[in-house]
């Protein structure tokens, strides 16, 4: 066996070509990845490759073509469950297509983004897919975009950015599943995110930094208003970043002189720290309080009850947003396009009709004494 090893890697792209019948420079076509050749001839290379059991040197490839077969990606959260499924999808894809992928987390936090994208450069990797912290600080990703090395943004698009962008319709799914709460009686309903800014609170818009929080948090906003709910804004609820300051904040609403009956979570590990809190509280779903996360996790639909989902379809985030990609570096020259997702709403236990006022007394005993 470790004849056969030293064999597979003496074989050459020359050895290749000869096998196939043509010449070393339409091979290494082939075999990089690059350039045109006919369906025939590339079937011809792949079949003496693989009967060769050809094995490329990476660094000579690189070398040759000036690319490195890698893609780097930045991310969030990669604890959380969306990021890590999305990024599934983005390895999936690369493997087909002969990429590896480099991955960083950024923690949200731009400076690590910053760090990550720069260590990413340096490598030189062929191209990024980067979920952007902020969208008010994209300078290190406008000099990607100036540079020509394709950049594609994943779950958050930047509209000054001419880059590609895979989303999905944040505004309707937000929209939808605040309908579906006012439809129920739900007026006191709370918009919990992790998007953080100093103070952790909102006004406006333009307090949130990242273009997908504000289109879920326009889609609330609409849907209150158009039911006639009066300071809708004020049950937009920042800050929710990491499991201590999230069980701080529901504890607030929930002790609070007139506490929500329906909370939106802005992701599952958001919804699972309200869902733990409201359990110690002796809280009952859907009957106290109803619960609503975007991300269809796997413990929502394990729950008692189980808990209404806005389920985006993650992995296609990650897999497009990857197709994306490597149509850029195959020299794919249209328009940059920002490609929207539709959701689906996965309607479970945790809501039901909003509490009727005359029972408030009763739960206000309970977050006292929980059980």
């Amino acid at each position: 066996m470790e004849q056969d090893h030293g064999k597979a890697a003496s074989v050459t792209v020359a050895d290749v070509a000869r096998a196939a019948g043509v010449s070393k420079a339409t091979a290494a076509r082939v075999l990089g990845g690059y350039g045109t050749v006919s369906d025939r001839v590339r079937a011809a290379v792949l079949s003496a490759a693989k009967a060769l059991d050809y094995r490329p040197n990476e660094l000579a490839r690189s070398m040759t073509t000036g690319r490195s077969g890698t893609i780097g990606v930045v991310v969030g959260d990669i604890e959380n469950p969306f990021f890590s499924s999305a990024v599934r999808g983005i390895a999936d894809v690369a493997r087909l297509a002969g990429f590896n992928v480099i991955l960083t987390n950024s923690g949200e936090e731009i400076a690590a983004e910053k760090a990550a994208v720069k260590t990413l450069v340096a490598k030189r990797v062929d191209g990024l897919i980067v979920s952007p912290a902020r969208d008010s600080d994209i300078e290190h990703l406008r000099d990607i975009e100036r540079s020509g090395r394709p950049l594609v943004l994943l779950d958050r698009a930047v509209e000054s950015l001419r880059v590609d962008a895979v989303t999905a319709d944040d505004f309707q799914a937000c929209e939808a599943v605040t309908r579906l709460l006012i439809d129920e009686g739900h007026r006191r309903i709370v918009y919990l995110t992790a998007c953080d800014t100093p103070g952790h609170r909102f006004e406006t818009l333009d307090d949130l930094y990242t273009g997908s929080v504000r289109a879920r948090v326009a889609g609330f906003l609409k849907a209150g208003a158009e039911a006639g709910i009066e300071a809708m804004g004020g049950f937009v609820k920042l800050g929710a970043l990491g499991a201590e300051r999230t069980r701080a904040q529901a504890r607030d609403l929930f002790e609070a002189a007139l506490p929500p009956t329906a909370i939106i979570a802005s992701d599952s590990l958001i919804a699972l720290e309200v869902f733990r809190l409201a359990r110690e509280l002796g809280l009952q779903l859907p009957r106290d309080l109803s619960l609503v996360c975007f991300h269809d996790a796997d413990w929502t639909s394990v729950t008692s009850p189980p808990v209404t989902v806005i389920r985006q379809p993650v992995y296609r985030i990650g897999e497009t947003a990857a197709r994306l990609l490597i149509g850029r570096l195959k020299g794919e020259g249209n328009a940059p396009a920002h490609v929207v997702l539709d959701t689906t709403l996965i309607a479970r236990g945790s809501v039901g009709p909003a509490p009727a006022e005359g029972r408030s007394g009763a739960r206000e005993t309970r977050l006292r004494h929980p059980v």
